[in-house]
């Protein structure tokens, strides 16, 4: 990326240096994202039947990994705030407390994910599906650790305005999962084919891949390495463990909050039928996919945010927000146009559009992602405003709020409207437009307050 030009305003350098730190962010997410799309695309190969059965899985593993997202997270403003104090000591010890943490959630949680069969049933899904997402999940569950341990390197990254790192060891992680895919789940250069255990066993191989990588790096890189996270592991720091649960926590619920509205609605959709629940996997990935561009400029807010209130830098604080804000509603509306231009195109990704039995997951599928295009800017301004909060270590109450948004509003609604009222799946995702309309007011409402009223410095705003 070219050097920014000189002479400019703290505005226009505050965008620059924003979109600079994100634009290796928004790659890597798109990576990211690119590993889960590739599994759900390969998925519907195998046709609608195990196509919903799959995305059945996802859904129910997705919101149970962004809770640990969410948790390690807590490491992006803490060593952000600690370099911009220049407390190296607290940088490295944070970077080995974000790695216990994900040790210690990842247990257990994987115990839960293991039975998730009974669960599946007992939310009304068929026997048959619930069978075939158990068998993927047993497998993909291998790589939960790994996987939350590649974010907490992110994130430490992050922070670093090292994000490169994480964009190259990504995208070598889409041609494994890929190549893992092919022939895992269609038997091909000699193993048998496994289907969706298949896509699950790769998912966890890359994963394992992932972390051991950007693990490596840090190790060996020349500014890094003093960080040395592996050395003396198992050295207990309890004071930051406990601010990781603590900040953490509610960043990890917020994030819960929406994944599992969607995956609720996965629920709902699946009670409607195969068909329905189909076309809402199709749409939801094309939807992950667009997500991933403001969740990198979120990521950017939370550093530079972060930064700005460790230097002691007040104005810094409102200009890296609003910037973050800013940056977002522009990319936010090249996204919407996609979903509104090319909605059959983009469902034909995941399935024939030749073959007749495929069509009524195509035309609901077209649908859906009309609705997916009403509500990109508030997704992205959700999400960036989340962000840059995360920054200021304000978790608790958009926790209250993005909670509130997404159930209440956003999944009661479509529940009303789906089942109630009659509009199907057309009526349960107009519901989950509006939850995030409602939460995306509210982050904004939320950083106006703290910006305004300087609460990094001066102490909390106002109540109310």
């Amino acid at each position: 990326m070219p050097a920014a030009p000189l002479a400019v305003g703290p505005w226009r350098r505050e965008a620059w240096d924003t979109l600079r730190l994100a634009a290796p962010l928004m790659l890597s997410q798109l990576a990211a994202v690119a590993i889960g799309t590739t599994d759900i695309v390969m998925m519907g190969w195998l046709g609608p039947e195990k196509l919903a059965a799959g995305a059945l899985g996802v859904n129910f593993y997705f919101p149970i990994y962004l809770f640990g997202v969410g948790l390690v997270n807590a490491v992006t403003p803490m060593t952000a705030q600690a370099l911009g104090a220049r407390r190296f000591g607290v940088v490295r010890r944070t970077l080995r407390q974000g790695l216990w943490v994900v040790l210690a959630y990842t247990v257990p949680i994987s115990l839960l994910i293991w039975e998730a069969r009974p669960v599946l049933i007992g939310f009304g899904q068929t026997e048959t599906n619930a069978l075939l997402a158990e068998g993927y999940l047993r497998a993909a569950v291998w790589g939960l650790g790994p996987s939350l341990g590649v974010v907490t390197l992110r994130c430490f990254l992050s922070a670093h305005s090292r994000p490169r790192s994480v964009l190259v060891v990504t995208i070598l992680g889409v041609g494994v999962n890929a190549l893992g895919n092919y022939a895992l789940m269609f038997g091909h250069f000699g193993f048998p084919a496994l289907g969706l255990v298949g896509a699950g066993i790769s998912s966890a191989l890359v994963n394992v891949f992932m972390f051991l990588a950007l693990l490596g790096f840090v190790m060996r890189d020349r500014r890094l390495r003093r960080y040395a996270p592996l050395t003396r592991f198992w050295s207990a720091d309890w004071t930051l463990f406990r601010e990781i649960v603590r900040i953490g926590a509610p960043i990890g619920l917020t994030i819960m909050a929406e994944s599992a509205m969607f995956s609720a609605a996965a629920f709902l959709m699946g009670i409607l039928g195969t068909t329905q629940l189909a076309a809402h996997a199709i749409a939801l990935q094309c939807a992950a996919v667009a997500f991933m561009v403001p969740l990198g400029i979120s990521q950017a807010a939370t550093v530079r945010v972060g930064l700005a209130v460790g230097a002691g830098d007040r104005a810094g604080v409102g200009r890296a927000g609003w910037a973050a804000l800013a940056l977002g509603a522009c990319f936010a509306v090249f996204g919407a146009l996609v979903f509104w231009l090319l909605p059959r195109p983009l469902a034909g990704l995941f399935l024939d559009l030749g073959a007749p039995e495929h069509l009524p997951v195509v035309e609901l599928a077209v649908s859906l992602l009309g609705i997916v295009a009403l509500f990109q800017v508030f997704d992205g301004a959700q999400i960036i405003a989340g962000g840059a909060l995360r920054g200021l270590k304000d978790t608790r109450v958009p926790m209250i709020l993005a909670t509130l948004g997404y159930w209440p509003v956003g999944f009661g609604t479509g529940a009303l409207l789906g089942f109630a009222f009659g509009f199907g799946g057309l009526g349960v995702w107009a519901g989950l437009a509006l939850g995030l309309i409602v939460v995306a007011v509210l982050a904004i409402w939320r950083f106006h307050r703290r910006d305004r009223w300087s609460a990094a410095f001066d102490g909390p705003a106002p109540a109310g």
